[in-house]
């Protein structure tokens, strides 16, 4: 069996990879940029044109998909990513699993803020899956990594570029950190979470109404369905009430702390440890 993995940073490529290596005999790694050190037998290289947002891969991609026929593709699930990975899909007639958090016998687990959990198989001839953190976890990565250069396949009706500027990057990977600390809309005194990131050693990580509602923080940072999919050792959820579309960001952490002063917070029914109280005095 052969599998896809279309990554589009260093850290995810080289964790989905050494999961694909559990699953086949053949690894191939599409990639945007350099790619990480034996990681897949083939590395299919694609050089995205200056000026063209990396969406517009996808018709690439989509000869990538062509040449090699795989069985399984595995996505990492950033935004560009996600688009890519719904092209592909409706070119393959398939259909994308999201947000996949482990893989038994086949099967694929999918949690739902930590009150549902769905086991389920693709249906076709390719299963297409976005992957979290942490679902590979001691699974190592093997390859000679040769190199192919894809040649670039321009989008009939390609994202026109009206403006950008760089993000503001907080200095911490929160796919990488042991412990995050998350603010919600009761945490609203930010320099207190980053006296509490610094006292923990943790990263800062929010819920999404701070960065899309009264943009406090950069959109990097924002926990949830369509955010970050977190799995630290430790998550302290400070004034998030514990709705549903944050809680599936969060719910592979290894101990879960809460922070509230509503006693009725749906976050409670799903911490390990919670405290009811203004955050302040906590």
């Amino acid at each position: 069996m052969k599998v896809l993995v279309i990554a589009e940073r260093t850290d995810a490529a080289r964790e989905l990879c050494a999961g694909a290596r559990t699953m086949a005999d053949e690894v191939v790694l599409v990639s945007f940029g350099e790619a990480p050190e034996a990681v897949a037998d083939k590395i299919a290289r694609i050089s995205v044109p200056e000026g063209t947002v990396l969406d517009d891969a996808a018709d690439t991609v989509i000869s990538v998909f062509d040449a090699e026929a795989p069985a399984v593709v595995l996505v990492e699930p950033t935004r560009h990513m996600k688009t890519i990975a719904g092209k592909l899909a409706a070119h393959a007639n398939a259909s994308v699993i999201t947000d996949v958090m482990s893989f038994e016998n086949g099967a694929v687990s999918l949690y739902f803020g930590g009150v549902a959990e769905r086991v389920q198989k693709a249906a076709g001839d390719v299963a297409i899956y976005t992957v979290g953190a942490g679902a590979f976890e001691g699974a190592e990565a093997s390859g000679a990594n040769a190199v192919e250069d894809v040649a670039w396949v321009a989008p009939a009706t390609p994202v026109k570029l009206v403006s950008s500027k760089p993000i503001e990057k907080s200095g911490v990977d929160l796919n990488k950190a042991d412990v995050v600390v998350a603010a919600g809309r009761g945490f609203a005194e930010l320099d207190l979470a980053r006296e509490l990131c610094d006292k923990l050693g943790a990263g800062l990580a929010c819920s999404r109404p701070l960065t899309e509602g009264v943009n406090w923080l950069p959109t990097e940072l924002y926990v949830g369905v369509s955010g970050l999919m977190l799995s630290p050792k430790a998550y302290v959820a400070c004034g998030i009430s514990g709705q549903m579309q944050h809680m599936v960001g969060c719910n592979r952490a290894g101990t879960m702390f809460a922070i509230n002063k509503d006693k009725n917070a749906p976050v409670f029914k799903q911490c390990d440890y919670g405290i009811v109280g203004d955050i302040k005095d906590v």
